[in-house]
This record gives structure tokens, sequence and C-alpha cells, in this order.
């Protein structure tokens, strides 16, 4: 089949034409947890965010030594496709066993160091039997976080994150299409822990919503509710500080009188090093005030899945 020629024009809006998705790198934990550890130097929840740095230290290995376990078969794949949607639609893989061969090798990784309550979480995964984690990965992943010990949150998040986002950079070219479902990863389905207004190379100005299970990023308008898809009236919240001023806030959630959720947005361009899920762990102090002005998280972490509606 002949290839087809682009003629000038159209070259330049080839080149000047943004992803539509940002795939992770191949080091994405070990560089969270070197974000985690940067950011609890001095800070109160310091010992937590060391503890889920040591966390992405032992996803990094698993993640380096582990198979692509959930990826679907070509017949699966073309059905996706076919149908639009997510190629490792989490509702359905999260319900195979495959992802669980993945626990074990994690609190083996975790076990000599953990402190009595961390080995405590750890014992009560190793005695659950296959269908019990599955049970509580499921309540995981569809935001019912009541239906599982709180305690076992960032483990079991930390197993499916893994298998998710290998599954995700070994899905063949041309998987991953945009679809009317805007609000949830083109992926796996999964709803976004937080944007990222990029602001180097094609996507410089855009923003991005990063999954909170695969970590795969997809570009979403600006200034549009990532949950109701409102436009209007939309706000930005951010913690005061004295050496910046709100419209240089690394950080501001964006609240929505409409559905009366929010979401926060980390801006590249004042924080070169911000990581969606670190530094979201690392500004729950927002999370609070936005709660006492009755603003509702509609964004999971798989480390920590705050609040549950």
């Amino acid at each position: 089949m002949p290839a087809k020629i682009l003629e000038p024009g159209q070259i330049e809006a080839a080149a000047s034409t943004p992803p539509f998705v940002v795939l992770p790198p191949g080091d994405l934990f070990s560089r969270r947890a070197a974000r985690l550890r940067a950011l609890a130097v001095g800070h109160p929840l310091g010992d937590y965010l060391s503890l889920m740095a040591q966390l992405c230290d032992a996803q990094q290995q698993l993640f380096d030594a582990a198979p692509a376990r959930l990826l679907p078969d070509a017949a699966a794949l073309q059905r996706s496709q076919a149908h639009g949607m997510p190629p490792l639609a989490y509702d359905g893989l999260v319900r195979t066993p495959a992802w669980q061969a993945l626990l074990e090798p994690l609190l083996d990784a975790l076990a000599p160091t953990a402190s009595p309550a961390v080995a405590a979480a750890l014992t009560q995964l190793r005695r659950a039997d296959v269908d019990q984690r599955k049970v509580w990965a499921i309540a995981l992943l569809s935001g019912q976080f009541d239906l599982l010990p709180a305690a076992l949150l960032p483990f079991l998040g930390a197993t499916l994150q893994v298998a998710f986002t290998r599954a995700l950079l070994a899905l063949p070219a041309g998987q991953l299409l945009e679809s009317e479902a805007r609000t949830l990863c083109p992926a796996c389905g999964s709803p976004p822990v937080a944007g990222i207004i990029h602001h180097r190379g094609k996507q410089s100005g855009l923003r991005y919503l990063a999954c909170s299970l695969c970590a795969c990023q997809w570009h979403f308008v600006r200034v549009k509710c990532s949950h109701c898809q409102e436009s209007k009236h939309l706000g930005y919240v951010s913690l005061q500080r004295d050496d910046r001023s709100a419209e240089q806030a690394p950080l501001r959630a964006e609240v929505c009188p409409g559905c009366q959720g929010y979401l926060k947005q980390f801006y590249r361009e004042f924080a070169e090093d911000a990581e969606p899920l670190a530094d979201d762990l690392a500004s729950l102090a927002l999370d609070l005030r936005l709660a006492e002005e009755g603003w509702l998280r509609r964004a999971p972490n798989l480390l920590l899945a705050p609040g549950a509606e």
C-alpha cells in the first residue's frame, strides 16, 4: 500500500498537534519515591510520606521484575477498540486472578523494615484468600473505601498500580483512542488523581489528567470540570504562601459549583518536579480546608484513597 504524502501545511499541523496521551516512564515509581522523600523533609506528615516512598521503591522493584500479566489477548483488544472501551478496563480485569500474583512479592519486599502497624496490615493481606482480596480490590477501585480495612489501602492500591501500569506500557501501539468519556482514563477507565499543567514541548500550557491507577495522562481542556464537565463559574483555591502570589501557586484546586467537586492541579511552570500522586499526598492540608468549605473530593489516591460519598 503506497504511503500517504503530506502537503507542507499538513506536515506542520501534524508536528504541532499535541499527543492525546502521555505514557508514564519506566522508572515511574522510583521518581515518585524520590519526590515523596523530598516532600517529606520538614513536613508534618513526613513519616507517612517516607513510608510511602519505601512502598514506591518496592513497587519499582516489582515493576522491573514482573511481566505484563493483565495484558488482554488480541481478540479482546480488538473488541475494546470496536466498542470504544478502554483496553485495560479495570472493572473487568480486577476480577481476574492475574494481578494477585504481584501481591506476595510486594509484601515480601516490605516485610523486613515494617513497623508493627504495617506488619499487621501485611499479615492480614497474606492471610486473606483470593476471593477476599478480589472483593477488597473491587471495592477500592470502585470508590467504596468503607468496604475494606483502611490499613490495607496503600498496599493493595500499590499492587494494582504496578499491575495496570505494567500492562499499559506493554499495550500495542494505537490502542488508546479519544472518546466522549474524557473524564475517565482512556487506558483503564479509572478517574484521575490530579491534573498537570505542562510547560514544555507540545504539551506546553495544556492540562493533562493523571490516572489514579495506571498513571496514563490524557489531554483534557482547561477551565472545565473534570467530573461533570461544567465550564461555568469554576473557581481556584490554593494554600497561601508568603513567597508566591495566588497566580504563581504550584498547586491549585479547581472547584466546581455545579457538582460541588474539586480536582487538584499542579503547575509545572512553578513546580518542575511535581508528581501527581506524591504531591497530592503532601497537600492534604488543602483537602481539609476544602472539606470544611463543603467541597467534595472526586479524585482517589490509591495510596490513601481519602473520603467516601
